[in-house]
């Protein structure tokens, strides 16, 4: 494994780290996790210059002369506007879209024709892609398990509530709000990489079988999920709903998420988990 194929993983798990992190921030705003995803992205801007000085010495040539090299720039003129937009004007939203896209970007420059760039580098980093696809998601479905138990535990504690048998453990949880706001923030926390976990599945699905199964069982369970996911925090977050229903709502949530992980993959055409 050369430098540079090492330098292009990092980008894209750095890429991947900071991207997540301004989705939480614009959501939840949260100033430590924004300035941890400016430091990464910050990182991420001075790798990509590394990346391009090295294949510069390489092929002793501006590394812009290629599809993959005209793309791998054009993300970098993205993270750049990003990291000043993020010191100058603070708008969240803008930031997001724009790290998403370069991010995409990134990924996507291996689609460009083989001879644009190393085969070895092809070949490892659709086989790295697999990995990061994999690890993402299940870091998804373990953030997403974490906000059912606490949407559980609100359950619980409602009913509890409401039948007058409430108990002192149950007290050692936390009132219903704490219980409701924690198992927001950690679904907001899943989303964007269940997001990216879809879009790199997808990506690393067209490089290895020229095609996208939209139909398959798994993919289209998987996209469910991030829909009620992604309503859950839309009432959430945008529409203010509070409350009992909400919480059933992401019970159901996760109920999906299970369907996903352990039904869809049996009747899948390519997926072992």
């Amino acid at each position: 494994m050369t430098g540079m194929n090492i330098l292009y993983i990092l980008i894209v798990v750095l890429y991947c780290a900071s991207v997540s992190g301004y989705f939480i921030d614009f959501i939840h705003k949260n100033q430590k996790v924004n300035r941890l995803a400016f430091w990464l992205l910050s990182i991420v801007w001075l790798m990509q210059i590394a990346f391009m000085a090295l294949r510069y010495i390489a092929f002793e040539r501006l590394p812009i002369m290629t599809s993959f090299e005209a793309m791998f720039f054009y993300s970098w003129l993205l993270v750049t506007a990003s990291l000043f937009i993020n010191r100058r004007f603070r708008t969240d939203f803008l930031i997001f879209f724009l790290n998403l896209i370069g991010f995409i970007v990134v990924v996507i420059g291996l689609m460009v024709p083989t001879g644009d760039v190393s085969p070895l580098l092809s070949e490892l980093f659709i086989f790295e892609m697999l990995m990061i696809h994999v690890v993402v998601l299940l870091l998804s479905y373990g953030v997403f398990t974490v906000s059912f138990v606490f949407s559980f535990l609100y359950f619980l504690k409602h009913h509890m509530l409401k039948s007058k048998s409430f108990n002192d453990r149950m007290a050692r949880t936390g009132n219903l709000n704490t219980l409701e706001r924690y198992s927001f923030f950690a679904a907001v926390t899943g989303i964007p990489f269940l997001l990216i976990g879809l879009i790199l599945g997808v990506i690393w699905s067209y490089l290895s079988f020229d095609t996208i199964p939209w139909l398959d069982p798994k993919v289209v369970t998987s996209f469910i999920v991030l829909a009620f996911y992604g309503t859950y925090v839309f009432f959430y977050q945008v529409r203010k709903v509070r409350g009992y229903q909400l919480v059933l709502f992401n019970l159901a949530a996760f109920l999906v998420l299970l369907i996903n992980y352990f039904l869809s993959g049996s009747f899948s055409t390519f997926h072992i988990w």
